[in-house]
């Protein structure tokens, strides 16, 4: 997924200013997708000067007021051949996997507490996932809109789960390693 296709979702769900997308980027999106506040406001001047988003007509014209974005019909079309595109997955690239690798030829020194840690992190996102799936997801939120929101929900809590339970199972496996370092 790119950045500018991040936006005109976002965009295309509810116009908004740079302010709104980065709050909502920071609730929704970003939990799969994240960018920062000055990422966003770039985008949002390549994709109006691309003629995909327009500033929408201030109520009230002030210097300093924040402008609010909605997608242009050209921007739709560019979402929707993004979207029908065929893309194939990216290899998984995690520093922590490398640095288990590596510790089969240097040693294991601090990396049973960074599990650990990792554990607690992984814990704590798949707790906040499943509230909100309690809490956005009630049984009968059955449209199509619903359900691919959930769908996408349900692979972060599915990721989570992965995580958790590997990460229970190597701090199993490192306490059955003898101390010291590799021979």
């Amino acid at each position: 997924m790119s950045l500018p296709h991040a936006i005109l979702t976002a965009l295309l769900e509810k116009p908004s200013s740079g302010l709104e997308l980065t709050r909502r980027f920071d609730r929704s999106i970003g939990y799969f997708w994240s960018a920062t506040h000055q990422q966003i406001y770039r985008e949002l001047g390549k994709l109006e000067a691309d003629g995909l988003i327009r500033a929408l007509p201030s109520q009230q014209p002030a210097r300093g007021q924040k402008k609010s974005y909605e997608v242009l019909p050209a921007g739709r079309a560019e979402l929707a051949r993004w979207t029908s595109a065929s893309q194939d997955p990216k290899p998984h690239r995690d520093t922590l996997l490398l640095r288990l690798r590596a510790a089969a030829v240097v040693g294991t020194a601090g990396l049973e507490t960074d599990l650990r840690r990792h554990l607690e992190l992984h814990e704590r996102q798949l707790a906040e996932y499943e509230e909100i799936e309690r809490r956005d997801f009630p049984p009968g939120r059955d449209g199509t809109e619903d359900r691919l929101r959930h769908l996408v929900l349900r692979a972060g809590i599915d990721l989570e789960t992965f995580w958790t339970q590997w990460l229970r199972r190597a701090l199993e496996d490192f306490a059955e390693l003898p101390d010291g370092e590799p021979t």
